[in-house]
């Protein structure tokens, strides 16, 4: 079956659907996007998700394209015109078409709307995080503003290309202080040697995962000690655990990070029932 793509307010051929070559997305990446995780045919915590997305475009003053109760509408028809069961939904929203100038266009330019659905084995996760992933760790060399969910990823882009070439999947960036702030495409935690559980806190420097902030509510239902502070790689070389979360990691072990083992090189037991518990918590639309 051929995908499809809905494409500002048609539904087309994934292999067909296109944007405007001055689309403002295209031009200076001035737009923003989320990913949704499809569970059973059902989005997973779209609330969390469509709450972000609002807060990111009122930040870069890019209006909603459509209502969130139209969108919905649009997310979930994508979905089920892909037939996806188990995989994710992408939205991409930008400034629009206009002439390219830096300045914004004229305030009546519509935004552009792209929604996009796959399906993903999850299996295939299930393997990786039984395994454990390698990340290696990258100096962050990324705009202030990362607490937007923004399209324009070319430093982490970089970043996780500089973690294939060394056999990793993922690369934690490390601020001039030293701290770990966040990985390419996830949220870093660790486990320190006394079981406390450690996230950078979300105020600055990183992205309110929607992962992260479940899995905070899931720390707090198992009874496990939470620190959301700042922490060092050298912390992270000596913790128990470590793990990365997304909408599509859930809670994935960490068991190397530079190329040196962390506690003893397997998945660790704090991680697995982050993820076991996941969707306990989490919010599954039906």
């Amino acid at each position: 079956m051929s995908r499809i793509a809905y494409v500002n307010g048609s539904y087309v051929p994934h292999a067909e659907a296109g944007v405007h070559v001055e689309d403002r997305g295209y031009q200076f990446g001035d737009g923003v996007y989320e990913v949704c995780e499809v569970r059973g045919g059902h989005m997973v915590d779209e609330r969390r998700h469509m709450a972000r997305l609002v807060r990111s475009l009122g930040e870069l003053r890019i209006r909603l394209p459509m209502s969130l109760a139209a969108l919905g509408v649009v997310l979930r028809q994508t979905i089920a015109r892909n037939r996806v069961r188990d995989g994710l939904v992408y939205l991409q929203v930008t400034r629009g078409v206009a002439r390219r100038d830096h300045y914004f266009p004229d305030a009546a330019t519509p935004p552009s709307l792209v929604v996009t659905a796959r399906a993903i084995d999850p299996a295939k996760g299930e393997a990786v995080a039984g395994q454990g992933i390698a990340v290696i760790t990258v100096p962050d060399n990324r705009w202030e503003r990362v607490d937007i969910k923004t399209i324009g990823l070319l430093p982490n882009v970089l970043a996780k290309e500089a973690a294939k070439q060394a056999g990793a999947r993922e690369a934690w960036f490390v601020d001039a202080a030293g701290h770990v702030t966040e990985g390419g495409s996830t949220n870093a935690w660790i486990v320190t040697p006394e079981g406390r559980l450690v996230t950078r806190p979300a105020e600055s420097g990183i992205l309110r995962g929607i992962t992260r902030t479940v899995m905070l509510e899931v720390a707090e239902k198992l009874q496990l000690r939470v620190e959301e502070r700042p922490f060092t790689v050298a912390e992270a070389l000596a913790a128990r655990e470590a793990f990365v979360t997304s909408a599509t990691n859930f809670a994935t072990p960490v068991v190397r990070i530079d190329g040196r083992d962390i506690g003893d090189g397997r998945p660790g037991p704090v991680a697995r029932a982050l993820r076991e518990n996941f969707h306990r918590v989490a919010e599954i639309a039906r």
